[in-house]
């Protein structure tokens, strides 16, 4: 099941974009060398959005105050509005019952978006 919702998912639930989207700004991240944690971040974001059925984002142990301020620095600049976008996103997508297993994937990628360093993603079991 996991396998048909990542590939409608991939096709129909933005799933292309958003990674092509996160995965741009991860590149343009790399360039700019101050700001290579984003990248990571973006990067990461880019993979989840991808496959978003069947994993999960957990934190991760051991971060560290570099960690926090970075990401107070990142919502400022970048998070708020992909947060906001993503739950914008899954409700437009949960009005109709077919959009509903995609409006939750939108849902799942607003902490993540919002708070992306200190956390990492997980297959389920």
């Amino acid at each position: 099941m996991r396998l048909i919702l990542n590939v409608l998912w991939f096709i129909f639930g933005s799933g292309f974009v958003l990674a092509i989207g996160y995965g741009f700004a991860a590149l343009i991240c790399f360039l700019l060398v101050v700001t290579i944690p984003f990248g990571v971040a973006s990067a990461r974001l880019a993979l989840y959005s991808l496959w978003p059925f069947g994993r999960t984002v957990v934190p991760k142990p051991g971060v560290g105050l570099g960690s926090g301020v970075a990401n107070i620095l990142w919502v400022v600049l970048f998070g708020w509005w992909l947060a906001l976008t993503h739950i914008v996103a899954g409700v437009a997508q949960c009005v109709t019952i077919i959009g509903i297993p995609f409006g939750i994937a939108n849902f799942k990628l607003v902490p993540v978006a919002f708070w992306p360093l200190g956390r990492e993603i997980q297959d389920l079991p």
